[in-house]
């Protein structure tokens, strides 16, 4: 499917016009189910802490993972007990909500659940009813926010605070919806969530998210890493089975590494086969790759963890909103020393650093962002792409969650619908 829309999702082709009509039906689709949402004709289930959703209306991957991580840490340092529920896409289970912990097989609950299990110190539940997966963390675990990790859709979940990842690159394609493009969403949806975060590049009024990693760790021994520059002096194997693999390419190439790309679908079943290249040279992979791959991985073989840096704004915004939203819900957080709320962690967990309940014992992920010109955003591997972004409204923000009901507070938008 994936394959499919780069191809013909992208770009306005005779493919494209020739399923614009479907497109159309599905957009009208999706805004009426949101609509009934709304008016409370569906019903949806709310929750007696805040819920933060991080999502995207473009089918594959944004980026979306990093920064819930990125949350999850920021909210810790500022005395919130955080959780994270998510749909667990391609694990195999037979029993649902399952709790993930670093050493959970992402064949029955995801790469992605264990992934964030092992980067972060919090709880971990995944089901593809993301309801039954948020009561099944409240019920087991002392968590006071709970993070959606995707679920921008999934409108039965009541939202307090909805955040959209874009690609700062690729953006929206040609802008339509299934089938005849790569949207879920109609790009307008976007002038109803609480933020909208840039990955790699931000116009307008989106806050811009850098990511970043310069350290390949060795998956047969996670006490051994190396930088990415000691990789200059031959040609490497670079695998990725994400949603963009060409970002993950971009990142070895900015980093002046030579290498044989081998692109995978996003969420493949990697399997020892895959890992078998003619050429006996080093591997390197995303971290979500190597998740899948650990267990038959040689030693020839490296992952490059990244880490989320967001522009301080996004925190301030998104921590007043919280604070707000946590006030009417009368959730208190406990006292830390705030000054410590926006400094850069040292580095970034490895996956010995990181015990069998998903607890981080030592280490911390992220590293100082850049920023480009101040109508778009980057960092320095990007692209200028000038111009307003699709969908974004010129004045004032508006926030049209399914089910919350509340004033703005990020300091960009005026008051909610």
């Amino acid at each position: 499917m994936h394959n499919w829309l780069d191809r013909h999702g992208y770009s306005l082709n005779l493919v494209a016009v020739l399923l614009w009509p479907l497109s159309l039906l599905f957009g009208l689709a999706v805004r009426v189910r949101r609509f009934l949402y709304l008016q409370g004709l569906l019903r949806s289930e709310a929750f007696s802490v805040p819920v933060i959703v991080v999502g995207n209306i473009n089918v594959g991957g944004a980026g979306k993972t990093p920064l819930v991580a990125r949350l999850v840490e920021l909210l810790r340092q500022v005395g919130y007990r955080p959780g994270v529920v998510s749909r667990g896409y391609g694990g195999q289970s037979v029993q649902w909500p399952r709790t993930v912990t670093a050493d959970s097989d992402p064949g029955q609950v995801g790469d992605e659940p264990v992934l964030l299990a092992q980067r972060c110190r919090c709880p971990v539940v995944v089901d593809p009813d993301r309801v039954a997966a948020a009561w099944a963390l409240l019920a087991t675990h002392r968590c006071n926010v709970i993070i959606s990790d995707d679920g921008l859709q999934h409108y039965r979940l009541q939202r307090d605070i909805e955040i959209a990842v874009v690609d700062g690159f690729r953006r929206f394609g040609n802008a339509a919806c299934l089938p005849a493009g790569p949207l879920r969403e109609p790009p307008s949806r976007l002038k109803s969530v609480d933020f909208v975060v840039g990955n790699g590049a931000a116009r307008g009024r989106e806050y811009l998210m850098t990511l970043h990693g310069d350290v390949a760790v060795n998956l047969a021994d996670s006490y051994v890493s190396s930088a990415l520059s000691n990789f200059r002096q031959t040609m490497v194997h670079a695998m990725a089975g994400i949603g963009d693999p060409g970002r993950f390419f971009d990142h070895l190439r900015h980093a002046r590494l030579r290498f044989i790309e081998h692109p995978f679908p996003d969420h493949h079943p990697f399997q020892p086969a895959d890992l078998r290249f003619r050429e006996d040279l080093p591997v390197l992979m995303t971290e979500k790759d190597a998740i899948k791959c650990r267990s038959f991985a040689s030693d020839n073989c490296w992952y490059v963890p990244v880490s989320a840096q967001c522009d301080p704004e996004f925190d301030e915004a998104l921590l007043k909103r919280l604070a707000m939203v946590a006030m009417a819900k009368g959730i208190r957080r406990e006292q830390t020393d705030t000054g410590r709320r926006h400094r850069a962690p040292s580095r970034l967990p490895t996956h010995d650093e990181v015990n069998a309940n998903g607890q981080e014992t030592a280490g911390d992920s992220g590293m100082p962002g850049q920023q480009g010109p101040a109508d778009v955003r980057q960092d320095q591997a990007g692209i200028d792409l000038p111009g307003e972004p699709i969908g974004l409204p010129g004045s004032g923000w508006h926030s049209g969650d399914a089910g919350s009901r509340g004033a703005a507070a990020d300091g960009r938008g005026g008051e909610r619908e």
